[in-house]
């Protein structure tokens, strides 16, 4: 079943007098269960179409359905996790994530413990932002997007600031919850590892304006392992799709 539709999508911003199209005739269909990355340079209007999905942005031509509905705007139904954590510095861990649900819910207590355990920090439910890790508060951001019970996740670089090895665990984390949950899960990203890592299928866009270069089924299933022959063939083919047949970096070497 298809869950979010997207056709002819388009996008301008006004820069100085001048109208910079930022989406130029984005269509993707997303079907239910999926983890889609969409991977593109700076610029390239990926975060944009992200906030269009999440209705955190107005789209200027063609149309967004989830579930069949047109996208008015937010809904707790999709959630969103932001690279910037966000956490009310003035809140507990339990405060920032009951902030995110409705006003006198009767099961928060028993949401947000459950949303704790899943995300590994049961037993700081009282810790205040200022006394967690990097990647703790992002735990609790993530926490925080669960605890409403979304249908889809909208991930928007959300491990971009944390350290290399906080970002591989919290990467596992997310594949982990997928799996768990069943939530539908699309990643904004620039990172090509974590694109393939992570997806199931692989958004490539291309920039100035933004589009749909390429998309790409992920073929390798779950658990994937990093240092596999097949793991460098899937990041150089995509590799290829942004720098064609310039000399492909050791890193992404096949």
């Amino acid at each position: 079943m298809d869950i979010i539709e997207i056709s002819g999508v388009s996008k301008a911003f006004l820069a100085g007098e001048k109208n910079v199209l930022a989406l130029s005739d984005i269509s993707l269909t997303i079907t239910e269960g999926e983890f889609v990355s969409i991977i593109g340079a700076s610029g390239c209007g990926k975060s944009t179409l992200l906030r269009i999905i999440g209705g955190l942005e107005k789209k200027d031509a063609g149309e967004v359905l989830f579930e069949g509905r047109h996208i008015q705007g937010p809904s707790r139904e999709r959630g969103f996790i932001f690279q910037d954590i966000r956490l009310l510095p003035w809140l507990t861990v339990e405060g920032n994530i009951k902030f995110s649900l409705p006003k006198g819910l009767e099961n928060a207590e028993k949401l947000i413990a459950e949303k704790l355990e899943i995300v590994s920090l049961k037993g700081f439910e009282k810790a205040y932002p200022k006394q967690l890790s990097g990647g703790m508060a992002q735990r609790v951001a993530i926490a925080r997007a669960l605890v409403n019970q979304p249908k889809v996740l909208l991930l928007d670089e959300p491990f971009g600031a944390l350290d290399a090895i906080t970002k591989l665990k919290l990467q596992e984390e997310m594949l982990r919850i997928w799996e768990r949950e069943k939530i539908t899960m699309i990643l904004v990203t620039h990172d090509i590892d974590e694109a393939v890592y992570l997806g199931n299928r692989v958004v490539v866009m291309a920039n100035h304006p933004g589009r749909i270069q390429k998309i790409y089924t992920n073929e390798m299933g779950y658990p994937r392992s990093r240092i596999s022959p097949e793991f460098n063939i899937h990041k150089g083919i995509i590799y290829k799709e942004f720098f064609g047949d310039q000399e492909i970096p050791f890193a992404y070497a096949i």
